[in-house]
């Protein structure tokens, strides 16, 4: 046994869709996981929803509960003159990452459309995030990150932000194209982030390929080797219902994230690699 390490466990997609606001909630109650990530752009974002949440914080404040920035399909943007959009809505995730390296955004109309994002989470929980991240990695992509990073550091200066860059040997990241992809842009990421005084998590893991035979229980446990003591760990725990069905393709992996951390056997593991969340 090493020595002991306190992780954040941090749910994404709080706001997506009631099922996935239900689970998270759970867990959250349950100790299972100690951080999420709420959404403004989506279906099952309002005041009720953000009030049981804050609920929770209010009994827990050691939970954190950040802004998960939110700049692809097939959501909206909260301010008019955004672009580049495809019929009225953010461009898919292989489109922006796309045009963010031919550096054919508008860092300034991103920038907006972020500060829109963070007012209107503070409108509803009362009070700024306590970290941020992005909806499918859009922080670290070119451009994005430099608006990102400039709001973070002039409006939200006590906020952290998730790189995703990996603690694991580099000999065992070469197999793994999307961790790698996370590695690259977060390094240029995590050096601006310096740059501005903005702090970062450690290290990052819990990116897999989400396909039907996913073994989450198995992979898991997997995600803790070599993560250091402060490390983030991303999860997509819910329940399945109509909302999530029509707007994301990760579904029933959501469900079996759900059963592992409610399960006995998630503590026990975590107990038996001496890690526990801060």
């Amino acid at each position: 046994m090493g020595p002991s390490r306190r992780i954040v466990l941090c749910a994404d997609d709080y706001g997506l869709s009631p099922g996935v606001n239900r689970a998270i909630r759970d867990l959250l109650v349950h100790g299972r996981i100690n951080a999420t990530s709420v959404m403004m752009v989506t279906p099952a974002i309002d005041h009720d929803e953000a009030d049981a949440l804050a609920a929770i914080k209010e009994a827990q404040p050691h939970i954190a509960i950040g802004l998960h920035v939110t700049l692809t399909s097939p959501f909206r943007p909260l301010t008019k003159g955004y672009a580049p959009l495809r019929s009225d809505a953010f461009l898919p995730v292989g489109a922006t990452l796309q045009s963010a390296m031919r550096r054919a955004l508008k860092p300034e109309l991103i920038a907006t459309e972020i500060r829109a994002q963070v007012d209107a989470f503070v409108a509803l929980f009362g009070t700024p995030p306590d970290y941020l991240d992005g909806h499918q990695h859009v922080q670290i992509f070119p451009q994005i990150r430099d608006a990102f990073l400039d709001v973070v550091a002039r409006d939200l200066p006590t906020a952290w932000v998730r790189q995703c860059g990996r603690a694991t040997p580099w000999s065992s990241r070469l197999a793994d194209r999307k961790g790698l992809i996370l590695d690259v842009l977060s390094a240029g990421f995590r050096a601006r982030a310096a740059r501005l005084g903005v702090r970062t998590n450690p290290a990052f893991a819990g990116s897999y390929d989400f396909h039907d035979g996913a073994n989450f229980a198995a992979l898991f446990p997997r995600f803790l080797d070599h993560l250091p003591h402060g490390g983030l760990v991303m999860c997509h725990p819910g329940f399945v219902d109509d909302t999530l069905r029509q707007l994301d393709p990760l579904t029933d992996l959501r469900e079996r994230e759900y059963a592992f951390f409610s399960s006995d056997a998630f503590p026990e593991m975590l107990a038996g690699r001496c890690v526990t969340l801060a």
